[in-house]
Parts: structure tokens; sequence; C-alpha cells
């Protein structure tokens, strides 16, 4: 059965959010609140946190994951990144935009794009899951709470821990965060392409 921790939208309580991170680095997978969606999260190297995201989704190869950074400090050891696309992301975060982008050597094989080489980043501007990537001290690896067959993520905590009790070890719940996942922006090419629309306004890279 998944733990519940109900903190605060703000000012989440410390000691809930270490707990939280210690069992992050324990190899638990967790469902967590972010400023577009929920959003299911693992350690960077947990291959097993990797292949439950992927059998929760009904995930195929080509999917790609999100590697949710607390800062560019984190961002630019994952991708490489011109002058220019760092200008172009740089004003855009922190906020609900993920990037896709040509991924460094520091990012495992298994999250790659199987052709492309590439993996998307972002850096939320939510004060939970800033105060989780601090307390873990690196990317967590993510993906969209959008389960197969439905058109919108859970927005609500209980919800999650209700029906994905069994598939999950923690749901961290703030309240609403909202039913629009990420606008997804592709950068791997050199020129932006909106790969989705969604919570971020994608009139800025067009």
């Amino acid at each position: 059965m998944a733990k519940y921790f109900d903190v605060h939208p703000d000012n989440p309580q410390r000691r809930t959010i270490t707990g939280v991170a210690d069992m992050i680095r324990g190899g638990a997978l967790v469902a967590y609140p972010t400023d577009s969606c929920f959003a299911l999260g693992c350690q960077l190297g947990n291959r097993e946190g990797l292949e439950r995201i992927r059998s929760i989704r009904s995930l195929g190869d080509k999917h790609h994951f999100t590697l949710v950074c607390q800062n560019f400090a984190q961002l630019g050891q994952l991708v490489r990144i011109d002058n220019a696309v760092f200008r172009a992301v740089k004003a855009a975060t922190p906020g609900p935009y993920t990037f896709i982008l040509p991924a460094t050597s520091e990012v495992p094989r298994q999250l790659l794009h199987p052709k492309k080489k590439t993996v998307g980043v972002r850096i939320p501007e939510h004060a939970v899951a800033q105060a989780l990537l601090a307390e873990l001290g690196e990317p967590l690896l993510s993906s969209t709470l959008l389960l197969p067959g439905e058109e919108e993520p859970m927005t609500q905590g209980w919800e999650i821990k209700e029906r994905l009790d069994h598939s999950l070890d923690a749901v961290v719940d703030s309240g609403d965060c909202g039913t629009l996942p990420t606008t997804v922006v592709d950068f791997s090419g050199g020129a932006a392409e909106i790969v989705r629309r969604g919570a971020g306004d994608p009139d800025r890279f067009e």
C-alpha cells in the first residue's frame, strides 16, 4: 500500500519532504505535484522504478521520459544546449514546460529516445516539487500521471492513492495542481518544434 503524505502547498513540512526523499533514494516510486499536474517520479538510476512507470502508463520504448531538475546547474549536466537555445529555455523556466534536447553521457541509456538520443528536461515552479528536488540533490526521473485510455491526468491525491494504491509507494498531496500537462518543445534539431500544447504558453516558441 502507498503511504499518503499531506503537505502544505507553499511551505511543505521539512520532515515530510525528507522522509519522501529518503524513500526515493531507497527505490520508491512516488506520485508528486508539479506546476502542471501530478507526476510519477523515482530516482534517476532506478531501473525497476522506470519499468513500473512504463507499466502504469502502458508506455512504449519511444516515449520521452522527463528529468525534472531543481535548477540550471542540474539541467546543464544532462543535456547539450547552445547559447540561442539556452536563452529561450532560460526565459521560460522555471515553469510548465518540458524541453527535448540531446542528452549527455550522464543520462542512462534506457532513458534516451532509441534513435534520436534525446531526453526531456524541465524545471518546475512548484514549492513542493522544488523542496523535494532540493532535498534529493539530484533530478527526478518523471512522467505525467496520465493513465492509459484517459484524456486528463488525475488531480486529487486521494484519488491517486485509491486507484494506484498497490502500484505506488507514496503519494504526496498538496491540493489541486491542475489537469494540463506541460507544453513540450523539441529543440533537438536546433529550431523549436511544439510537440504538445499544454499548461505553458507555446506562442513564445513560435
